[in-house]
């Protein structure tokens, strides 16, 4: 078996950190994007050129869409052959309380976030049949904050199957998560706001991608950790130390 991940949403943020990450670390990656073609294509270009011995493509689908998410790992098992690490990194956040969320808002969290990572482990687990799963969900989950309701319960939801999948799926498959916190601004905020956000939080301070990096190293490493949940997220999932 090849040393092969895909990695969805990989085109940019932390998507693209861990793309990086995995391909300095020997990895042949598959680079899954919806929209972002472009950043895509470079990215696969500049690994290409920056690892020359190494595999590197591009996938495009829709995460919203089954019958995409349902094509995705057949098409990268017929192009590369079993690959043996899915990261499923993509995911949307969008605000909303209970009360303000429509049905609209709910599909649109709960498809991206929830349902193509479910589709993607069971396709994986049958056509794969060995390796390791990592999930991102969010350090939102140990509260019940409403105010990204859909987001949460979505995010909430993806760490109750990666427990299921990882009794389910072993010994061949472990299937571990990861919480990040405070680790990017969104694309239209300044690192000055991030470091707002972080005055909350126990470690005073964002994150960034590291942690998050360090935390696939560790979970590919151990051979024997499934059905974990690393908080990548600078005590955040603690609350505040009032």
């Amino acid at each position: 078996m090849n040393k092969t991940a895909l990695v969805t949403g990989a085109s940019k943020r932390i998507g693209k950190s861990i793309t990086e990450h995995l391909a300095s670390n020997g990895w042949d990656v598959v680079i899954h994007f919806n929209t972002s073609e472009e950043p895509a294509k470079k990215l696969e270009t500049l690994l290409q050129q920056k690892y020359p011995q190494q595999n590197f493509s591009r996938i495009q689908a829709n995460l919203v869409s089954e019958k995409e998410v349902e094509k995705l790992i057949p098409l990268v098992v017929s192009e590369t052959g079993s690959f043996n690490l899915l990261v499923n990194n993509a995911s949307v956040f969008l605000p909303g309380y209970l009360k303000e969320t429509t049905t609209g808002l709910f599909d649109s969290q709960m498809n991206i976030n929830f349902k193509a990572p479910f589709l993607l482990m069971r396709d994986f687990a049958l056509h794969c049949k060995k390796g390791n799963i990592v999930n991102f969900v969010d350090t939102r989950i140990t509260t019940s904050k409403s105010n990204f309701a859909a987001y949460s319960l979505s995010k909430k939801a993806l760490w109750e199957l990666t427990k299921m999948a990882a009794l389910e799926f072993a010994p061949d498959i472990r299937v571990n998560a990861i919480a990040p916190g405070v680790s990017l601004p969104p694309e239209d905020k300044s690192e000055q706001y991030l470091w707002g956000l972080a005055e909350n939080i126990p470690m005073k301070k964002p994150g960034g991608v590291v942690p998050i990096l360090k935390s696939i190293d560790y979970i590919l490493e151990n051979d024997h950790l499934t059905g974990q949940l690393l908080f990548a997220d600078g005590g955040e999932n603690l609350g505040q130390n009032d």
